[in-house]
């Protein structure tokens, strides 16, 4: 168990010491209650998270426990009364959790001591309109008020009683999973500058709805806590009757499907959340919050299902339709969001922030929160399959796909398939038994198997194997699967391997691509075959488009250099550290020089993607270790009753991954976690030319350019950082509040325009060190004295000339000579020694 993060207390410190005052000034002793009341700070009723408080009633008197399983506003003191952590369930609602872990709960008709948290002891606090004192009100709709004896009784919530919260000791600790590290993550120089952190393009935190919902166990968060999110897996779906979990056996591949598994989750853990483990939850958020305190920045969330297997599986209480199911875990998401918020304190201030754009994203990382980017991985996206050969939807289907996902589902990453043919385009595959029955699941859906070739180009242009034999050779398992798959089938006989998916690249799937392009989504090539990938590619080249990304090592080889030209990115399937080194190795060697390179993980947990296990090797992890910023420091993550260690564990659960990241530098070296360090920024970079940014080698400044009033070319003074993007393209460095671009030309190596944004964020100095940007004839290597008569001294060693309207000419000079040249708003030349700290932040004196 613990108690609130080291940011949280901060934090509760502080508004516990504002709410004291009020409750002072409300008297600590018995009626009569005290006349006026200082006004509560605003957000007090947010503030109350975690904290430890009596409830104090309207008389004076705080609340107790009382006889026959009641409460009663009969305590004098704060000592006598029963103190209460309050825990958020939501934004604005608590659990009023009891010194014996129990809860101040109710009936229909009766306030109560409750032994779990649950719907009849949530209430929603909220101040009264004079905003002096609270109000307490069920999720029913009946609040809590005092009779004449000051026993707690329900009311209609217009009748509602009026309590104030005093800060009280004594209570107890709220079960939750520990985060086991200490520090404050980092944060940016400015919301504007470079970021710095760790992303992961491929998670379904919100997979717990997908297949119907139930065969999942647990989730990512739950209202009620820790014990309701990570339960006990005791479902008949999940289990047998020995309480054998037959089905995650089978998908993790166990050799014996019924072997016996233990099915507690909360507290004791003993065989799930494992590495191997893929229908239990293993991104609880506060897993998540401490692989973000370990670095993570982007997080790219995926809504995922499959109607084949939802479809098959008997036990559900979800819909099977695709989309249906991304709505619901988008609404999920932001659920989660809020949940995130009413732990840290009120609206905006938790550290999951769901983001739409690369220029919000920047500012939530410079922030030191994660930005999360909703996308989709599908098999038949906006219900656009196929059936017998023919498309499911048409062009007005997808547009209106489209927008709904865009403007109302926040979606800005998205696949184009998964797991089956669909209207857009032929399937990779998968390969071995699991590709036997996808196989028959896409036969299932589509009312063909797949359509395979032997491929005729480079032996890594390949789609996945499939067997060669005819079905009826397969092992009893495999005839089992097909026969509930697709009955009275055989699976067709294929040529010899390498095999290729002949579909490609349909009509509406080259539509699909370029709606996403006109509205500046991320397109991820991953599960689409070789001929439909190649010819994806193509499309998003002719039109210079860098949104593209391999996120889970679904793409083929060929495809990671046409992707790095474009100017995206590639982040491989995480798994193993050893395995992971290795697709580093390969794939970095093949970046682009023209754009930022920095690499990633796709993690693919919780939607089947098993993860990276022990790696039983020289050189482990030992505990405690640094964050690969030297941060935070991390020890052994503590949920319940057992503890984990990722040299036994592997990546059990998400909280693993800063271990798993110390361990790739133990396996591959400081370079990697170095490259890795920089995989949010060439992340947002990516985005930013998706969304009509222009490239920073193509819109270096020209060799020869003029100083003006408004600048210096596409170098704007006084205008916004995206504005300057927008109008200036992406420089070559982002410092602070330094933008920096380089220079065309022979003998401009190491020249540099560079732009300095004033606290208020506006560019107030355009300065060059490059030989003809100059002002009217002088830049740097002119004479000083050609500037007599036309420009003053302004400190020792700069000139000034004014410009009008508010605008001025700055030269640097030394030993006669001009060094650089700048133009600047009258709030940096106010002054010399302002001047001269703008020049300095420029890295020019």
């Amino acid at each position: 168990m613990s108690g609130p993060s080291p940011v949280r207390r901060r934090s509760l410190h502080r508004t516990l010491a504002a709410l004291a005052l009020a409750v002072l000034t409300a008297g600590v002793a018995a009626a009569p209650a005290p006349a006026a009341a200082a006004a509560l700070p605003p957000g007090a009723r947010y503030a109350l998270v975690h904290g430890c408080y009596a409830l104090q009633a309207a008389d004076g008197r705080y609340v107790a426990k009382a006889a026959g399983n009641g409460y009663a506003a009969t305590a004098t003191t704060v000592a006598a009364a029963e103190p209460l952590r309050m825990q958020a369930t939501r934004l604005g609602s608590y659990l009023l959790y009891g010194r014996a872990g129990d809860f101040l709960s109710t009936t229909a008709n009766a306030v109560v001591t409750a032994a779990d948290g649950g719907p009849d002891g949530d209430f929603v606090v909220d101040t009264t309109p004079d905003r002096a004192a609270f109000t307490l009100v069920t999720q029913a709709g009946r609040a809590l008020t005092t009779d004449a004896a000051g026993r707690l009784v329900l009311t209609a919530a217009g009748s509602a009683g009026r309590f104030t919260f005093a800060p009280a000791d004594g209570c107890a600790t709220f079960p939750e999973a520990e985060l086991d590290a200490t520090g404050k993550p980092g944060t940016g120089k400015t919301p504007y500058s470079e970021t710095r952190g760790l992303i992961d393009a491929h998670m379904h935190m919100m997979a717990y709805e997908f297949l119907g919902g139930d065969i999942h166990c647990g989730k990512p968060w739950d209202p009620y806590g820790v014990t309701h999110a990570l339960p006990t897996c005791s479902r008949n779906n999940l289990v047998n009757q020995q309480g054998e979990i037959v089905v995650d056996n089978f998908l993790a591949g166990e050799t014996n499907p019924a072997q016996p598994q233990d099915p507690v989750g909360w507290p004791t853990f003993r065989d799930w959340p494992a590495h191997e483990s893929l229908t239990h939850e293993q991104s609880y958020y506060r897993w998540l919050e401490r692989a973000w305190m370990g670095g993570l920045r982007v997080f790219v969330n995926l809504f995922v299902e499959n109607h084949a297997l939802c479809s098959l599986y008997p036990v559900k209480h979800n819909s099977c339709n695709e989309m249906t199911s991304v709505r619901l875990q988008a609404k999920r998401l932001r659920q989660l969001e809020d949940y995130i918020d009413a732990q840290e304190g009120g609206p905006g201030k938790g550290w999951f922030r769901i983001v739409k754009d690369p220029f919000q994203a920047r500012r939530v990382i410079n922030a030191g929160k994660l930005a999360v980017v909703p996308g989709i991985e599908v098999s038949n996206l906006f219900d656009c399959g196929l059936k017998d050969g023919s498309p499911t939807c048409d062009k007005a289907q997808v547009d209106a796909g489209l927008a709904e996902a865009y403007d109302k589902l926040g979606v800005r990453d998205m696949e184009l398939i998964n797991k089956f043919n669909n209207g857009f385009g032929g399937v990779a595959g998968d390969s071995g038994t699991t590709g036997v029955i996808v196989n028959a699941g896409n036969k299932l859906e589509t009312g063909q198997f797949w359509d395979l070739e032997t491929c005729t180009g480079e032996p890594e242009e390949a789609d996945r194997t499939q067997y060669t034999l005819p079905g009826t050779s397969r092992d009893q398992l495999l005839g089992s699967a097909l026969a509930i798959l697709a009955p009275n089938s055989a699976l067709p006989l294929y040529p010899p391997a390498p095999h290729c998916n002949k579909l490609g690249l349909s009509t509406l799937g080259d539509h699909l691509v370029r709606g996403m392009m006109k509205r500046g989504m991320i397109v991820d090539p991953d599960h689409l075959d070789v001929i439909a990938r190649k010819a994806l590619l193509s499309l998003t080249e002719s039109q210079g488009y860098s949104g593209v990304i391999s996120s889970h090592s679904w793409s083929t080889a060929d495809a990671y250099p046409r992707i790095y030209a474009s100017g995206g990115i590639v982040t491989p399937y995480a798994g193993n550290t050893q395995s992971f080194c290795k697709a580093y190795r390969q794939i970095a060697p093949k970046r682009d020089p023209r754009y930022l390179f920095g690499f990633g993980w796709g993690a693919d947990m919780n939607g089947f993607g098993g993860q990276g296990g022990p790696r039983n090797g020289p050189d482990p992890v030992t505990y405690p270790f640094k964050s690969f910023d030297g941060r935070v420091t991390f020890t052994r993550e503590r949920t319940g009753e057992r503890t984990f260690d990722i040299n036994t564990d592997g990546v059990a659960h998400y909280g693993l991954y800063p271990d798993w990241v110390e361990d790739l530098r133990h396996v591959c070296g400081q370079r990697i976690v170095d490259d890795m360090a920089k995989g949010p920024e060439a992340y947002l970079q990516m985005w930013e030319r998706a969304d009509g940014i222009a490239p920073e080698y193509r819109e270096r400044r020209e060799a020869r350019l003029r100083f003006g009033r408004a600048g210096l070319g596409l170098t704007k003074l006084a205008v916004a950082p995206e504005e300057l993007l927008r109008g200036g393209g992406q420089p070559a460095s982002r410092k602070g509040r330094v933008w920096s671009y380089r220079v065309k030309g022979r003998g401009n190596a190491k020249a540099r325009v560079r732009a300095v944004f004033t606290p208020g964020e506006r560019v107030g100095l355009v300065i060059s060190d490059a030989s003809r940007h100059r002002v009217a004839g002088v830049g740097r290597g002119s004479a000083a004295s050609r500037l007599a008569g036309t420009a003053t001294r302004f400190g020792s060693t700069m000139l000034i000339r004014r410009a009008g309207a508010g605008r001025s000419y700055l030269f640097g000079v030394r030993g006669g000579r001009v060094r650089w040249a700048a133009v600047a708003t009258a709030a940096v030349t106010r002054d010399p020694a302002t001047a001269r700290r703008y020049v300095a932040l420029a890295g020019l004196r």
